[in-house]
């Protein structure tokens, strides 16, 4: 290496370790030297969405009412969100069962191959984990 680039190299380096140095060091934070305030208070963030809550739920009563339906209750809304929740969550579990059960009998049907036995179906393979479950 020439030393016109080392000496480049060693000042890069040594400007770097003093930016570093300085923000580790310097008794105010960034928010400080900047004067950074946040505009709304954590209070008044959850107010509003509190709010929001209210007036998407009043909007959608005022529907309801208009259709003749009945109306929506914070907790009837939060029962409906659990049981939705709830059916999800089964069918994911459902889903990953069976795609455990397609790659463990593929596995199963690559190995009876290589022996010359023949294939078996998903449903004599759940028979026979049926069978050891119990």
């Amino acid at each position: 290496m020439d030393p016109l680039g080392a000496i480049m190299l060693a000042i890069g380096a040594g400007f770097l370790v003093g930016l570093l140095l300085l923000g580790l060091l310097h008794p105010r934070t960034g928010a400080q030297a900047l004067d950074w305030k946040p505009t709304r208070s954590a209070e008044l963030e959850v107010q509003n969405e509190i709010d929001d809550l209210d007036q998407m739920l009043e909007a959608a009563n005022a529907r309801r009412r208009r259709r003749g339906e009945a109306e929506l209750s914070e907790a009837s809304l939060r029962a409906s969100i659990g049981q939705d929740l709830a059916r999800t969550a089964k069918r994911r579990d459902d889903y990953l069962e069976d795609l455990d059960i397609a790659q463990m009998l593929d596995a199963k049907n690559a190995r009876r191959r290589a022996k010359g036995l023949p294939e078996i179906t998903v449903e004599e393979y759940r028979a026979t984990l049926e069978g050891e479950r119990r």
